[in-house]
């Protein structure tokens, strides 16, 4: 299921939206105040692009200050996006494994800063 999931995502729009992901770590990390958003955006790449078989473990700890910055000025927009997007997949039975990938990129979006994906 894994494997089969990977790739359905993966022609369905997880080479785009990777591509889109990796193009935004890039150009954020040409400044140097941008270098820390730009890493979290090349995690975000490396999960949209193929999504089933990894996990989230978030570490709030880690780095606090900047986890709080960021949940004011992007995460939590992000994470309600991808909270709607899962919930549309959520309606159908084949769509729930496809709502959980949702799930778990809307976890990164809440807190990116300490987080791995394993």
């Amino acid at each position: 299921m894994k494997t089969l999931g990977n790739i359905i995502w993966f022609i369905f729009g997880g080479a785009i939206a990777a591509l889109l992901w990796l193009i935004l770590g890039v150009l954020l990390s040409i400044t140097i105040i941008g270098i820390p958003f730009g890493t979290q955006c090349f995690k975000f790449a490396k999960l949209v692009l193929f999504p089933f078989g990894k996990d989230v473990k978030t570490n709030f700890d880690k780095h606090p200050i900047i986890n709080i910055i960021w949940v004011i000025l992007f995460g939590w927009e992000m994470a309600l996006g991808y909270l709607m997007i899962a919930a549309a997949f959520a309606v159908t039975i084949i769509g729930i494994p496809f709502a959980i990938q949702w799930v778990k990129l809307s976890i990164l979006a809440l807190i990116p800063f300490g987080s791995k994906i394993r």
